[in-house]
């Protein structure tokens, strides 16, 4: 009881436990003989394969072209959003203008443009740049500009009553009130990339045999080794909950927490 009463009240405890749950009924179907080794692997096999990719550098150099291809993406995208969301908070004309963009482009997928992608840049690392671009501008536009605008009359007054102006504004009292706006775009757009990232790669692959866990799924399927596909997803899935419950909740507790801006909950 003491045991069951540690885990239910641990937030990192009960999602240990339910990926424990999870990978149990996993092994449970794997178990009783109805489906193919090739369909649905055993947990030891899609642990070999792991540990075989990692041994190889396999595992580390798709991983690190992966994430050197989101960093780069994130990178872009987030000067390009900050750039019209400042612009558009400047002007009425200009927020229209904006919002029709951000309309129009928000909800159409990233492997739409795809074809277009191939014709103007060919087959190769600025395709995948672009489409994970489009995955990550909108998201942050739209949270952004949500953010900016919920700032209050009375905060912007009272900054202003403090002397600030400009820039020093912007970043000691809009950006401070926006942040949950911005940091809630962040991770749309985390999410977005990896999504957009693998569907690319699948899709056209990388130039001169370089690529990232896309790829590697892509080509460990062809090849009908299913336990090194399942080993490629269970990374993406790792990477997104260490930056989800490290990077993003590091963030967190150092700015809207720190800030009052949420109620703190117990673990």
């Amino acid at each position: 009881m003491h045991i069951l009463k540690k885990v239910t009240e641990n937030k990192i405890l009960r999602q240990v436990f339910f990926i424990a749950l999870l990978l149990g009924v996993w092994q449970y179907f794997v178990s009783t003989g109805k489906y193919s080794q090739l369909i649905l692997p055993d947990l030891g096999s899609i642990w070999k394969a792991l540990v075989d990719s990692i041994a190889s550098g396999e595992m580390g150099e798709r991983t690190g072209y992966s994430l050197y291809l989101i960093g780069k993406a994130l990178a872009i995208g987030t000067v390009l959003a900050l750039f019209l969301t400042a612009l558009a908070m400047l002007s009425s004309f200009i927020a229209d203008f904006v919002k029709t963009i951000t309309t129009i482009f928000n909800p159409l997928p990233g492997v739409a443009l795809l074809p277009i992608a191939l014709l103007w840049f060919g087959i190769g690392e600025m395709s995948i740049i672009l489409i994970l671009v489009h995955s990550i501008i909108w998201p942050l536009i739209l949270n952004t500009y949500t953010g900016f605008s919920s700032v209050s009359r009375t905060q912007l007054e009272v900054g202003r009553n403090l002397g600030l102006r400009g820039l020093k504004l912007v970043s000691s009292v809009m950006v401070p009130s926006a942040f949950p706006y911005i940091l809630t775009g962040f991770k749309i757009a985390w999410s977005n990339s990896w999504r957009s990232l693998v569907a690319a790669e699948m899709i056209f692959g990388a130039s001169g045999g370089q690529g990232g866990l896309g790829w590697m799924i892509y080509q460990k399927r062809f090849f009908l080794q299913t336990p090194y596909v399942f080993a490629a997803l269970f990374v993406i899935i790792l990477i997104g909950i260490l930056v989800e419950n490290v990077i993003f909740a590091q963030i967190e507790k150092w700015t809207i927490q720190r800030w009052g801006m949420v109620v703190q909950k117990e673990n």
